[in-house]
């Protein structure tokens, strides 16, 4: 790590920490050059994903969207709100892993549906009537029948 101070290139950690955020771990260093001390923040770089819409349009991927969608699909069901963060911190830790920077809708709309399968069926119902758009009554029982 370049000193703040003098600009030597090699410094020694003194103290490290999870910061406030927990997001981030604060180092207290001291620069080998001068001396002095000075504290970093080191964080995980996360890509920018775009999901690319079915009809072929790209937007920037919003974990918000996914667990707004969750929600009402299992809105008066029990289903508490650390397992829905619980899924949508599994799906986003899923995408950022396969260190793709594209992902279709198609593939998160299935992610969704798979974990919820798992948590409770009536939500995974009502998701999959949004998310598939049935245009009548039988597509509707063939996704019941293959449960």
């Amino acid at each position: 790590m370049k000193c703040i101070y003098c600009g030597h290139e090699e410094s020694k950690v003194l103290d490290s920490r999870n910061s406030d955020e927990s997001n981030a771990i604060r180092r207290r260093r001291e620069c080998l050059g001068c001396g002095r001390r000075f504290t970093t923040y080191e964080t995980v770089e996360n890509l920018p994903i775009l999901v690319i819409k079915s009809d072929g349009s790209r937007q920037s991927f919003d974990a918000t969207k996914i667990k707004n969608g969750i929600i009402k699909a299992c809105e008066k069901r029990p289903v508490s709100m650390g397992q829905i963060d619980k899924i949508v911190q599994d799906i986003e830790k899923t995408i950022q892993n396969k260190l793709a920077q594209e992902i279709k809708s198609s593939e998160l709309g299935e992610m969704v549906m798979d974990a919820l399968k798992a948590l409770d069926e009536v939500a995974y119902v009502r998701f999959a009537s949004v998310y598939r758009q049935f245009k009548d009554l039988d597509s509707f029982k063939k996704l019941l029948e293959n449960m």
